[in-house]
């Protein structure tokens, strides 16, 4: 599927309308070149359609390109279907959506006026893998498609050697592994952090406010003074899910004794699950095999999709 670029939009300082102009620069791992929100970070670019634009024009609004704070607006492409990890081509330039949405600090000037907006639900943020000229009338390609359907996962491993480079891991590659073969999710990030409280929740508040479906830790739950994953996980989790930790130790523990040491927690951040998972690879997989079946219905609970049964049914769910 192809779009086109109709405008490319800067600001040069924050708290500023973007204004558009005839051509910039898209900067691999920053943004456009100029832009204020520019960074390394993963809402490095963002984009809107041009068809949703106009249906906010057509509530008598008159808004100029950048109203919403977009840097690029694109006709002709599905945005409702492209999901987190979708690639976008455009001219020499890479994009890939690493957000869908984000919820304003503040009511805008036009939410005021018509009780709307549309960025928190319409809009995409992308990070820049590959740099390039971005000029409107530009053809916009999408080089993968994730779809909005499918689930997104990401894997965190949680280990003082491996962030260190002392240690290669292992655990996180085999989660990886096992989620993309049994769960079918797009793995849209993995990281390695220290057994720190401050690394571990910044990892889990970044990666839970991007709207990712599920984060697996792995690593850092058992009684060694080093082992803080559940209580950096606990202390931001809005909602505990007691029974999934349950089950994996109870299912541990008939392979070794040793499994009712483990303390991982699970609950929701938001709409994102999280799951402790011990740090050797076996344990870390024998544990998620024995969730697995149940991840499928309990992210689509958290989608808000249980009123539909037939689609659950579709997707292979109980219902």
């Amino acid at each position: 599927m192809t779009g086109e670029v109709r405008f490319v939009c800067l600001s040069e300082k924050k708290g500023t309308p973007k204004r558009a102009v005839p051509e910039a620069t898209l900067v691999e791992g920053f943004g456009l070149a100029g832009d204020a929100h520019g960074g390394d970070g993963h809402r490095q670019v963002s984009l809107l359609a041009e068809e949703d634009i106009h249906a906010m024009r057509q509530r008598g609004l008159t808004l100029e390109p950048g109203a919403f704070g977009e840097n690029l607006v694109v006709a002709r492409l599905a945005f409702s279907q492209l999901g987190i990890g979708s690639q976008l081509q455009v001219g020499e330039a890479l994009l890939e959506v690493t957000q869908v949405g984000k919820a304003c600090h503040r009511p805008c000037a036009i939410y005021y006026q018509t009780g709307d907006c549309i960025m928190p639900r319409a809009g995409l943020f992308a990070r820049v893998l590959q740099g390039g000229k971005v000029r409107p009338g530009q053809p916009v390609t999408v080089t993968r498609w994730v779809t909005r359907s499918q689930f997104t996962c990401a894997v965190v491993t949680v280990s003082d050697r491996a962030s260190a480079g002392t240690a290669r891991d292992l655990a996180g590659p085999a989660v990886v592994q096992q989620v993309q073969e049994h769960l079918g999710a797009f793995v849209a990030e993995t990281r390695v952090v220290a057994d720190e409280v401050p690394a571990i929740q910044e990892a889990l508040r970044d990666l839970a406010g991007r709207g990712l479906d599920l984060v697996l830790t792995v690593g850092g739950t058992g009684l060694g003074p080093r082992d803080v994953t559940p209580e950096a996980t606990t202390a931001l989790l809005e909602r505990q899910v007691p029974g999934l930790a349950e089950a994996m130790r109870a299912a541990s523990a008939q392979h070794t004794p040793q499994a009712w040491l483990q303390r991982g927690v699970a609950g929701t951040l938001g709409r994102t699950l999280i799951l402790n998972l011990p740090g050797s690879p076996r344990a870390a997989c024998e544990n998620l095999q024995v969730v697995l079946p149940l991840l499928p219905h309990a992210l689509a609970l958290l989608r808000g999709e249980t009123a539909h049964p037939e689609t659950d049914a579709a997707r292979g769910i109980p219902v």
